[in-house]
């Protein structure tokens, strides 16, 4: 692959299509030429990109012709249609559906954690993980290495916008209808989601479990290389606009301590230790909205199960748990 790529964003108009657009500005990503590609609805829009405006093209089965590295930021349905026709082209593909996570001739790939496995690309596509278990591995990744990680029970604090524009547009009504007196509208959820958390992240399994709460069981397995790591996972949206944040109790094959935990932490890129709760110092959503860092806090002993930590994990689920990661693909495969 050329040091310039030319580079392609499909969904450039969503969120995390326009996130990918300013990950790529403010990292300089070395790039020739950027193309935007989204739905006939939106072409010929623009979008600010380095100092000028990128007029959006329909994507079509003809768009990727010239394209080195095409960034998807869409629904799995038109990954599965156009991201083999891109990839037949010679284009490198870095998806953020879950059209691809699970196909094992696919590498799953957080950077920082297996980011030698983008190179190994059969059917030239490469699949971004979903937002909270970036979230999540990003805060169990250093453990592993240090302690071996055996399982993981989780519980995760979603916000709004990970729904899309529908869900923060929704949160905003409703706080205003409260505030007005005027009648609570739902549609995007099924319980009024301002002043209120909801337990339902996803379609339910008959299992009793979401898709969103089996995933970080399947593509923590797939990332971290452990075909036999247990995962129970409980996912719960909240009224909040951006950044997840998680609980977990990661249970090890020895008993760290938690000054080794934290010396774990040490010198690894993309985390930072935020961890003084005495002084009320420790991850918050608004503290990682807009930041690339995931941050780690409240780290103490299991009270219940040997060779156990407890730990809060938080990051903008927007930004490393979508975009960033995507953008940070493409910068390995650049070498």
């Amino acid at each position: 692959m050329q040091d310039q790529p030319h580079v392609a964003i499909v969904g450039a108009t969503g969120a995390v299509g326009r996130e990918m657009l300013v990950c790529l500005e403010e990292r300089n990503f070395p790039l020739s030429k950027l193309t935007l590609l989204a739905s006939a609805r939106s072409a010929g829009q623009s979008l600010p990109f380095r100092g000028e405006d990128l007029i959006i093209k329909e994507l079509t089965a003809d768009s990727f012709a010239g394209i080195d590295i095409a960034l998807f930021s869409t629904g799995g349905g038109i990954s599965q249609e156009f991201g083999p026709i891109a990839a037949a082209t010679g284009c490198l593909v870095i998806d953020n559906s879950s059209a691809f996570r699970m196909d094992p001739d696919v590498p799953l790939i957080v950077p920082e954690i297996n980011g030698e496995e983008a190179k190994n690309t059969p059917r030239n596509i490469i699949a971004n993980p979903n937002c909270s278990t970036i979230i999540t591995l990003m805060g169990l990744a250093p453990l592993h290495q240090a302690f071996g990680l055996k399982g993981i029970i989780a519980s995760t604090y979603q916000a709004v916008s990970g729904s899309g524009a529908q869900g923060i547009t929704e949160l905003e009504n409703q706080i205003n209808a409260i505030a007005t007196g005027a009648p609570i509208e739902k549609s995007i959820y099924p319980h009024q989601i301002a002043h209120n958390v909801i337990p339902h992240v996803d379609v339910f399994l008959e299992d009793g479990y979401t898709k969103e709460e089996q995933k970080m069981l399947h593509e923590g397995r797939k990332i971290l290389n452990l075909p036999d790591l247990k995962v129970t996972c409980t996912c719960v949206r909240v009224p909040v606009m951006r950044s997840h944040s998680i609980s977990i109790t990661a249970i090890f094959d020895r008993d760290p301590s938690v000054a080794e935990a934290r010396a774990a932490f040490a010198g690894k890129p993309g985390i930072k230790l935020i961890d003084d709760p005495e002084q009320g110092i420790y991850p918050v959503p608004l503290g990682t909205t807009g930041r690339d860092d995931c941050e780690i806090g409240r780290i103490r002993k299991d009270q219940v199960l040997p060779n156990a930590l407890v730990l809060w994990v938080v990051g903008d689920q927007v930004k490393k748990g979508a975009a960033l990661n995507a953008v940070q693909i493409a910068e390995l495969l650049l070498g």
